[in-house]
């Protein structure tokens, strides 16, 4: 398990050198708009996305697990505490096909809970907009030139 952090940065070209010679490691996934680093010590999922007119620098926060067990009990102690949330199974977001839980912790901040079953060519698959604000938000995770935010999937189970 690592803990994931989401950040919107204004070029890409200038924040990946930069965290590569921070974390002293290379990027693990890139694609147009889109970084990743996996990163052993600290154990860290670095995820940038490049949004030069997002309002906020955090994007969202994550926990990036190994098995679907994990993200099971994570959907557990969301639905026994009566939190909203969404579930999502085999969706494409960013770059990869994850079976994953959202929620939106009080203040607004996006928290995902999720496991990468598979890499993917597409950035993002169809969504819904249930836990994410509106898809022209220049800040979401997964806005592209369609309308569709990352972060609740068509066919997710809303709780």
């Amino acid at each position: 398990m690592r803990l994931q952090l989401a950040l919107n940065v204004e070029n890409l070209d200038e924040a990946i050198p930069f965290y590569e010679q921070m974390f002293g490691t290379q990027v693990s996934k890139r694609k147009p708009g889109y970084a990743n680093f996996a990163i052993d010590r600290p154990p860290l999922k670095l995820v940038l996305f490049e949004a030069p007119d997002a309002p906020e620098r955090i994007n969202h926060l994550g926990v990036e697990v190994f098995d679907d067990e994990e993200v099971t009990a994570a959907i557990n102690r969301l639905q026994d505490g009566e939190l909203e949330h969404i579930i999502e199974q085999e969706t494409i977001c960013c770059y990869a096909t994850q079976n994953k839980v959202w929620a939106r912790e009080p203040q607004g901040l996006r928290w995902e809970w999720y496991r990468v079953l598979a890499d993917s060519e597409k950035r993002y698959g169809p969504r819904d907009r249930g836990l994410v604000p509106d898809s022209t938000d220049p800040g979401l995770c997964c806005v592209d030139e369609e309308p569709d935010p990352c972060c609740a999937g068509q066919d997710a189970d809303r709780s």
